[in-house]
């Protein structure tokens, strides 16, 4: 008996249509998305705050791009409710359009807990390697991370870079007092920052404490070559080297007082054996921390507040990427707490704390020897 011959056809019509209208909402949203992108890469915002209100024949000339394609996307985004525009019965070269004061800080403030532009540029670099995904749905095989490109690695560095800078150091940390305190003192910390990417939490701690040496380690060459220029401009070269290293590396060696992992832990192929690296790293006096996704506690139809968004994340780029080289965990972007800790014991941690920090995205974990 098919599924519509058990439900009422009032019922199944029902849920016809609100699944077209979720769709149809969806691939507004994916244009949404992908318009930004290239407004954001083409500097077309930043053009518009600067010296708006702008005119088709003026955008183009301030961004070097060419006019008719300036224009349809000066209507685009104006129809989609992003830009505004002055007088709409205009002839097309004669309107002026406008960045609306609400947007600015979304689309262009770096240092903002609210910059969301680079989600645009993650949400691109998930679908680059699309072919590639398919077979590995197919093969049960992996994706590298290279091959996500620029998009993925800057994507992802831009959207954590201002709760790294300016709250890394200020909030998380001192949640726990010993590790503050130990950071604060002499002679200098040396901190370990495993999967630094392109270096941004290391530069964090860095400049949120002025004795810290860091240390970052990251498979990924571009990721460290970014790390370095990013630590060169923000003073802290001096404090914060790079190393192109695997964090689960056996043979990595050096004693720190606080080792850290910050949302790379569910991308790894072996996490337990990059755990006990950390834990040997931190020695019996040192600290690890972890942060990962505030997932639920178990799966649910409903998710929580934002497993949409890190199933999204698992199915496209998390689960691919940790599946490279077998044997693998095949861990994905949904690490429950449960996981973590099982993870962590195998490793041969005795204590593992949730800290007591409120974060819409994360969930902390401090482990101890």
């Amino acid at each position: 008996m098919s599924t519509s011959d058990q439900v009422p056809a009032d019922t199944v019509a029902q849920q016809r249509d609100a699944f077209t209208e979720r769709l149809l909402q969806s691939v507004s949203g994916a244009f949404d998305i992908f318009s930004i992108y290239i407004g954001d890469r083409l500097g077309f915002y930043r053009a518009l705050a600067d010296g708006g209100p702008l005119t088709s024949t003026d955008l183009a000339a301030r961004t070097e791009t060419d006019e008719r394609y300036a224009r349809e996307w000066l209507e685009q985004q104006t129809v989609a409710g992003i830009l505004t525009v002055d007088d709409e019965d205009l002839h097309a070269a004669a309107r002026h359009f406008r960045l609306p004061p609400g947007h600015v800080e979304p689309l262009l403030d770096r240092d903002s807990l609210n910059y969301i532009a680079p989600l645009p540029r993650l949400i691109a670099g998930c679908v680059r390697p699309l072919a590639t995904l398919l077979e590995a749905y197919r093969t049960g095989a992996g994706v590298p991370f290279s091959e996500y490109g620029a998009d993925m690695r800057e994507g992802q560095a831009d959207i954590n870079r201002p709760a790294f800078l300016h709250q890394l150091a200020q909030e998380w940390l001192p949640a726990m007092p010993d590790v503050h305190t130990r950071l604060l003192a002499d002679p200098p910390a040396r901190v370990a920052d495993i999967g630094c990417g392109c270096g941004w939490s290391s530069i964090g701690i860095a400049q949120g404490y002025p004795n810290v040496r860091m240390d970052g380690f990251d498979l990924d060459e571009p990721s460290i070559e970014s790390a370095r220029e990013n630590a060169r401009q923000h003073g802290v070269a001096d404090r914060a080297q790079f190393h192109v290293r695997d964090g689960g590396d056996p043979a990595l060696a050096g004693q720190f007082d606080l080792v850290t992992a910050f949302e790379c832990v569910h991308d790894m192929t072996d996490p337990v054996a990059a755990l006990r690296t950390m834990r040997r790293l931190a020695g019996e006096d040192g600290t690890v921390l972890i942060v990962d996704e505030r997932v639920g506690d178990s799966f649910s139809a409903e998710g929580n507040d934002v497993e949409w968004m890190m199933y999204g994340w698992s199915i496209l780029h998390c689960l691919a990427v940790g599946r490279v080289e077998p044997p693998a965990a095949g861990t994905g972007t949904v690490m429950r707490a449960d996981t973590l800790r099982r993870y962590a014991l195998e490793a041969g941690f005795s204590t593992i704390n949730v800290l007591p920090i409120d974060n819409y995205f994360f969930r902390f974990y401090q482990l101890h020897p």
